[in-house]
């Protein structure tokens, strides 16, 4: 017998049978797998650096549970609660991220975190989900009212964040947040025109970045040429693919983690591939499958505007940074410090990544009929 009937109008049961308990599941997985893996990677990592074996995986437990409670806290949010703390995140987030650019420790020559007693938080990981939720609701409010300057101010809150970004400096997420940008600004309709200039000025910036920045120049030529520089990360992560096979070594019986320092975050998924196999890291790379496709299902059926284009980009920030953390993993792109959602190690990056996910399942809710205003289409309008 159900705990919870469809007669029961409470606040929990009004929750329950309109929310999308696939992809709720989905997610819940995906931190639990988060918490095995860091069992499994993180013991070697602690050990090195002079800690107790479990610190690592004692602290992902607790921003497991911390997470778990964020995303299905916030999945009772409803479009307008969702823009207005979206607001005070992004304008908290912008803050702390000028106040890390100030006083925040310097960490790999990168200014990217706040020490706040124990505590060190990342504030661009919160920024990331506020500012996609607010550009969906300008860009949204730009094509129901076409005399506000919706995709102006849009991009006003680009070029602050991204200029935050950069100054960190953290140029994969520079691209990540300007490409899911991007992608919503052609699902609501722009010229051909602003499209290639969009265009030359991301390649130009690439360019920029390239022959100005020796750090990420470093990176894109060991990509092309591994001969060029030091590759050990990657080459440690093939050798743990290759060493795993189909089904892996076991659980507790990997070696490279013992080698490769960031086994416990940026590495994770190679630790996978060694102990579980790479059935294991098809089943993972089904579910980040699952969410997204799921999630984009629901944002493109959405009669609300705003709502098609909040979860179309928190999805995509969510595929893309698990897609890229998995590329990096098998050489596919040039290394790159970002977390797979869920999984790796980091409290930032996984109570933001719950709160936009949480954010996904609120506003994908059913609801009644006349919730919504009539559908416009999303593809097509004039920016």
């Amino acid at each position: 017998m159900s705990l919870i009937s469809r007669k029961d109008r409470g606040l929990i049961a009004n929750w329950w049978f309109t929310i999308d308990r696939l992809l709720l599941t989905a997610l819940l997985i995906l931190v639990a797998l988060g918490a095995m893996l860091s069992m499994a990677a993180s013991p070697p990592v602690a050990e090195r650096l002079g800690v107790d074996p479990f610190f690592f995986f004692r602290r992902h437990v607790v921003y497991m549970v911390l997470a778990a409670i964020v995303l299905v806290a916030t999945s009772f949010l409803n479009p307008r609660q969702a823009r207005r703390i979206c607001l005070v995140a992004l304008i908290a987030g912008i803050g702390l991220m000028m106040l890390a650019l100030a006083v925040g420790p310097e960490v790999k020559g990168a200014r990217r975190w706040l020490d706040i007693g124990p505590l060190s938080i990342q504030p661009s990981e919160f920024v990331k989900p506020a500012f996609i939720v607010l550009t969906a609701w300008l860009f949204a409010e730009n094509r129901l009212r076409p005399d506000m300057p919706g995709v102006l101010i849009a991009g006003g809150m680009l070029a602050t964040v991204l200029g935050l970004l950069i100054l960190q400096p953290d140029y994969g997420q520079t691209i990540l947040v300007g490409a899911v940008w991007a992608e919503l600004l052609f699902l609501t309709g722009i010229s051909w025109t602003l499209i290639a200039g969009l265009g030359g000025a991301a390649i130009g910036g690439l360019f920029f970045a390239y022959t100005s920045v020796s750090h990420f120049a470093s990176r894109i030529d060991r990509f092309l040429n591994p001969e060029a520089g030091d590759t050990y990360q990657v080459d440690t992560a093939i050798q743990a693919f290759e060493h795993g096979g189909l089904f892996g070594v076991g659980p507790g019986s990997g070696t490279v983690k013992s080698i490769l320092p960031d086994a416990h975050s940026d590495f994770v998924f190679a630790v996978a591939g060694e102990e579980f196999g790479l059935i294991a890291c098809l089943i993972l790379l089904g579910l980040f499958a699952f969410v997204v496709v799921r999630g984009l299902r629901h944002g493109l059926r959405a009669h609300d505007p705003f709502i098609a284009l909040a979860v179309v980009g928190l999805v995509s920030i969510f595929g893309f940074q698990a897609a890229i953390n998995m590329a990096v993993n098998v050489s596919l792109l040039p290394a790159k410090g970002m977390t797979l959602p869920f999984i790796s190690y980091g409290g930032s990056s996984l109570i933001s990544m719950a709160f936009a996910m949480g954010l996904v399942v609120g506003l994908t809710r059913r609801r009644p009929a006349g919730f919504a205003p009539p559908r416009a289409g999303l593809v097509g309008a004039t920016a």
